[in-house]
């Protein structure tokens, strides 16, 4: 079997011992994640949801036949040829709602990143195949990936033989995901052997029907259509196959693109089946795999992941391949392993992203979410630290690298750095990170329970975090102690001996004479001195200074709380401003500790409330003495709505917020009844994009 290689040590008899590879969970004991070789002890599975037969989970199947025997506890076994989206029970809670978004990339802030050259696939492990909740959980132990702008495709990564070999993304990630005008694919894994892989399963993903066509490559475009998502990661890895073989999966490839290219859908292949149907994995694109990207009939995947066994020498001559193909040299993705050292792997950078002249290929992150699964302390803020270190650099500051640094941080290298879609009015963040230690509206809690809902997600700045300020650099970051809206607010402390500017949005909003910004923030324990920055011109060249334009936004600190300053725009109307920042400064020598809980720009011209959703009701639930588990639905608000938010309303007059979600539908895993109330009653509003909030929808359930 492969080891992950890198390209970066000798392979010598010790590295290809198969010593880095995490299994997924294996249901009946055959099976593995994609890719790498599996080794050691199984990877522990995500806490399972609150027990009870109503969870919806996201989708995993089979491609026809099942397994010999009974799944493990907590799978289903299902079959792909079946899946239909009328008989889909959980469709409503695994369907995404928010579109791909448009995006544009700014004038780098590192002088060093190249813009249109090499991007990003980051292949990431949610959670389990199995019982992977669809609508988030009640934990903040989550990988809340925030560092989108960096990223051009994310593959949806699991997979096993003892649970199900292709995996449709669940609705939060995408929609996080398609907010920040990045792509999500679903992953067909067929895996190796000696992990559970049958021949089999390829034959029958490949069968042709009896008129000719591929019954399963145009059941994948379905899925991928009425879920929501951008197309399939397919990685062939069971062997035993021939030519016959690999030219069914070429053919079944151009069935899928022919069946999903009308709808935007796209393919990555991986680097494992040839053109002999052998898995051998070649660490290259040449002449025995060359066919599954581009044949005699033009395009045939989008995009390869190369196998971990690249060299300098056999990327070089991949990328001059795919340009002899008539391809883009930068749709090869080479496999970076990160998934057991994170920062610290060894990697070839000048193989792929050399400084100072053209990148050769594309990156391919294998399991960045080692920033969360490395870390002792796994509370959300000792996460975002470890995440921005791994995506910014050392220094934290992408216009600032770490001299020296060995870990070479997309932020400071990639090309097409902090891409932004915030492309018009109205525009606001809370700098919401989807997940949180509780829930706050309007400065206050109204929920103590940790959560995760990526959907629920803001899109938040690119660059993390540029500061500028001739003084001593204060610490800026994502934090969780408070927050205005949502579970975080950004944070910035230490010792301001200048004023420090923190640039935030990469924007293209056009200013209108009735154009206004918002900033909710609060300092402490001294007053600080708050500006906002709206640049309407871009710096001249690449890591060049922001022209900001500074507007007084107040004073904040002392012993009030949350405040709302208000910043007419009117001055730069006509204009059309390319970046936002602030710039505080303390007024004594105290340390500084202030906090940015939302920013918005708006016309006031505009409406300011959305309708409400209608035909709030409860669909099922189960009950367990004081307690509960429901399935809720409501018809969509019209007009355009951001999410969902759902609130209980106590006997007490007070309110507590249960959920939220972009989707038409919500599960709630535990609802307790509150003292001898008769019944639970819900409240259901819209959320625009300004957080503006709608009248409610209302039902109840009687205990």
């Amino acid at each position: 079997m492969s080891d992950p290689g890198n390209g970066a040590r000798p392979r010598t008899a010790a590295s290809l011992r198969p010593a880095r590879r995490t299994v997924l969970a294996l249901g009946a004991g055959a099976g593995a994640a994609a890719l790498l070789p599996a080794a050691g002890p199984a990877e522990a599975a995500a806490p399972a949801a609150e027990p009870g037969g109503l969870a919806p989970y996201a989708s995993y199947w089979f491609p026809d036949s099942l397994p010999a025997g009974t799944p493990g506890p907590g799978i289903v076994w299902r079959s792909l040829k079946e899946w239909s989206p009328q008989a889909d029970p959980d469709l409503a809670h695994n369907t995404a709602s928010v579109p791909l978004a448009p995006r544009f990339t700014p004038v780098p802030a590192n002088a060093d990143a190249r813009a249109g050259q090499a991007r990003i696939s980051s292949l990431v492990s949610f959670g389990p195949t199995s019982r992977n909740p669809s609508q988030g959980s009640a934990t903040a132990d989550f990988y809340a990936l925030t560092h989108w702008a960096y990223l051009d495709e994310l593959v949806f990564w699991g997979g096993s033989a003892g649970e199900g070999l292709i995996l449709a993304p669940n609705a939060p990630v995408v929609d996080a995901a398609h907010r920040n005008g990045v792509r999500v694919l679903g992953n067909v894994f067929l895996p190796p052997v000696a992990y559970g892989g049958d021949l089999r399963w390829t034959r029958e993903l490949v069968q042709r029907g009896p008129d000719g066509r591929f019954p399963l490559a145009e059941k994948l475009a379905e899925v991928a259509r009425t879920y929501g998502f951008d197309g399939w990661f397919v990685n062939a890895e069971t062997d035993g196959g021939d030519s016959a073989l690999a030219t069914r999966m070429r053919e079944f490839l151009r069935a899928l693109r022919a069946a999903g290219e009308p709808h935007g859908l796209r393919i990555t292949w991986y680097d494992a089946m040839n053109s002999t149907g052998a898995v051998g994995w070649r660490g290259a694109l040449d002449a025995l795999n060359q066919e599954f990207f581009e044949d005699r009939g033009g395009r045939v995947a989008d995009t390869v992941f190369v196998d971990f066994r690249w060299t300098p020498g056999s990327l070089a001559s991949s990328a001059s391949l795919a340009e002899r193909l008539g391809r883009s040299r930068h749709e090869l993705w080479a496999a970076v392993d990160v998934e057991s050292r994170g920062w610290d792997s060894e990697v070839r950078w000048d193989a792929v992203v050399p400084r100072g002249r053209d990148h050769v290929v594309s990156l391919g992150f294998y399991r960045p979410e080692w920033t969360l699964g490395h870390l002792a302390d796994r509370s959300p803020g000792a996460f975002h630290r470890a995440d921005d270190r791994f995506w910014t650099g050392e220094s934290l500051d992408p216009a600032r690298p770490a001299p020296g640094a060995v870990w070479r941080a997309p932020a400071t290298a990639v090309a097409d750095p902090d891409r932004s879609t915030v492309g018009g009015l109205p525009f606001a963040c809370s700098f919401n990170t989807g997940h949180g230690l509780r829930w706050y509206e309007g400065g206050r809690a109204v929920s103590e329970e940790p959560w995760n809902h990526l959907g629920l997600q803001d899109g938040l700045p690119g660059r993390r975090w540029v500061v500028d300020t001739a003084g001593e650099r204060p610490d800026v970051s994502l934090d969780f102690a408070d927050a205005w809206r949502g579970g975080s607010s950004l944070l910035v402390e230490g010792s301001l001996t200048a004023p420090a500017a923190v640039g935030l949005h990469a924007v293209r909003l056009p200013l209108t004479p009735s154009a206004v910004a918002e900033l909710v923030h609060r300092g402490g324990p001294g007053p600080v001195d708050v500006e906002l920055g709206v640049a309407v011109r871009e710096p001249a060249s690449p890591g060049g200074q922001v022209p900001y334009t500074w507007l007084r936004a107040g004073t904040a600190g002392g012993a009030g709380g949350w405040r709302t300053s208000r910043v007419p725009l009117a001055a730069l109307a006509g204009e059309t401003a390319y970046a936002l920042a602030v710039r505080i400064t303390a007024r004594g020598r105290s340390p500084v500790s202030w906090r940015l809980g939302a920013l918005s720009v708006r016309d006031t011209t505009a409406a300011r409330h959305p309708s409400p959703p209608s035909l709030l009701r409860v669909d099922a639930s189960a009950r367990r003495g004081a307690e509960a588990e429901l399935r809720l639905s409501w018809l969509r608000a019209p007009g355009p709505v951001r999410h969902y938010e759902l609130y209980r309303r106590l006997p007490d007059g007070t309110r507590r917020f249960l959920a939220g979600t972009c989707a038409a539908a919500l599960y709630l895993p535990r609802l307790a009844r509150a003292g001898r109330e008769r019944e639970a009653a819900f409240e259901l509003r819209a959320v625009d994009e300004t957080y503006a909030v709608s009248a409610p929808a209302r039902a109840g359930f009687r205990w």
